[in-house]
């Protein structure tokens, strides 16, 4: 039989939400354990704040129950800490009757509830259920199985800390910004707030506000009417009323035209939209998330973009990590995207070797998790065994972070090698060399020092 890991026990197989518990009375933390589990919760217990703060590095709970008064960090230090790293985790306060005054004062700076030793099991459970339900989380009984978020492949708690805001704010209708690095999967979570909100049997729309040119982006999002401008020969609806009661992505909308920024707004502000060239409005009931991978502030500063739109577009601000900050996801969608893009292919795949998931977690990841697909799916496309080898999945990196290079990198990149190109052709002639660049004989010098280049290395070799 397996050995658990001390601490834990195995999550529900009703797939019930996970329930961190902690308190320093070993036999208090038992009996907690004990009937939450037969209400049909996982349950992750810790002796000492400290201890609870290591578990949660480790996997988010739905909930925390910890007691108020414990040796080192207490009940109150705990959630505070919490609060800071995860502030939609919703915390339970254990508390002796002589401390309900400190209870009280911890509710009101945040904490989601508190109950008095002796607590009355039925209490504790109704609390937490309260706690699932404001927090969005799943109940004992399974209510949620996540299938709003299985495109999204994580164990890592940053990343569950924006799932769970995710969830939370899916039930509403406030605007939402998505805040990410390119490639870091910010559709896939606006269609998973989608899915999981009362909007899901609705119409998803997604616009790439970067990709279209300005003169037919009005037209894309608003509509026009027949004979608007020259190729308008049909009637189009538009975007916003394609998703109308459900929800419109505008993607990289840092990228946005000034004049349509006002545009927008107006509509945000009205609810309703007039297609170009005609004189009709007509009502939307739209949901509206945003995404970019743009400090808006800063475009805001540099007077780009409208701070109104801006405040209107980020109620609820959710900021996606980078892979490079989630290595511990990189097998786990490795394996994922292996399997996906071994089908396609229809390749007998088995896995990847130890080392090249050395590899893979060792890489940069600058295009994330894009990147990270594309890399597999060149191994996969190149490999001849079942079981792909590091040097495919290195060669396969390699060429990523070459397309990907920064425009200064390329530049150097560049300029090294038509250098070495110049070196070799005039045989370290510094003066030819030079000569043939269109460059003083000086400035040619610093440029090779600048690339650490010495001429006497291309000079032939005297037999």
């Amino acid at each position: 039989m397996a050995m658990q890991e001390p601490g834990r026990t195995q999550g529900n197989l009703q797939g019930g939400a996970q329930v961190l518990v902690v308190d320093d009375d070993p036999g208090l933390l038992r009996l907690m354990q004990l009937r939450l589990e037969a209400a049909g919760y996982g349950v992750t217990t810790a002796d000492s704040g400290e201890r609870a703060l290591a578990q949660l590095a480790v996997a988010r709970p739905r909930v925390v129950v910890t007691d108020l008064q414990m040796g080192g960090m207490d009940g109150i230090a705990l959630f505070e800490a919490i609060r800071a790293e995860n502030a939609a985790l919703p915390v339970i306060i254990l508390t002796a009757h002589g401390t309900i005054p400190d209870a009280v004062a911890a509710v009101k700076g945040g904490v989601f509830g508190y109950l008095t030793k002796p607590f009355d099991a039925k209490a504790l459970l109704v609390e937490i259920e309260r706690a699932l339900a404001v927090s969005g989380a799943p109940n004992a009984a399974g209510v949620d199985d996540g299938t709003w978020r299985s495109a999204i492949i994580t164990r890592n708690p940053a990343m569950e800390e924006v799932l769970a805001k995710a969830r939370l704010v899916s039930a509403g209708d406030a605007a939402i910004l998505i805040r990410g690095e390119s490639g870091t999967g910010k559709e896939l979570l606006a269609r998973a707030i989608h899915a999981a909100s009362p909007r899901s049997d609705r119409p998803f729309v997604a616009i790439n506000c970067g990709a279209i040119p300005e003169p037919l982006l009005e037209s894309e999002l608003f509509g026009h009417v027949k004979g608007a401008f020259t190729g308008a020969v049909r009637e189009n609806s538009g975007l916003f009323l394609a998703a109308n009661g459900g929800t419109l992505l505008l993607d990289e909308i840092g990228d946005m035209p000034a004049a349509l920024q006002v545009k927008l707004l107006r509509v945000l502000q009205e609810k309703q939209v007039r297609p170009v060239g005609g004189m009709q409005h007509a009502q939307i009931d739209v949901r509206v998330i945003s995404a970019t991978h743009r400090d808006l502030e800063a475009e805001m500063a540099a007077g780009n973009f409208r701070e109104d739109l801006y405040y209107r577009l980020k109620v609820v601000t959710l900021t996606l990590p980078s892979l490079s900050e989630r290595r511990e996801d990189i097998p786990l969608l490795a394996g994922h995207f292996l399997n996906e893009i071994g089908d396609r292919y229809k390749k007998q795949v088995s896995g990847l070797s130890p080392e090249a998931i050395e590899q893979l977690v060792a890489a940069a990841w600058p295009g994330n998790v894009r990147q990270l697909y594309n890399v597999i799916e060149q191994s996969v496309a190149l490999a001849t065994t079942p079981l792909i080898p590091a040097n495919l999945v290195q060669q396969a990196i390699q060429r990523e972070q070459t397309e990907l290079a920064s425009f200064e990198q390329a530049r150097r990149k560049f300029e090294r090698d038509y250098l070495a190109q110049l070196l070799k052709i005039t045989e370290g002639n510094v003066t030819q060399a030079s000569r043939l660049a269109k460059r003083n004989r000086t400035e040619f010098y610093k440029l090779l020092q600048r690339h650490k280049l010495d001429p006497r290395l291309f000079k032939p070799q005297r037999v």
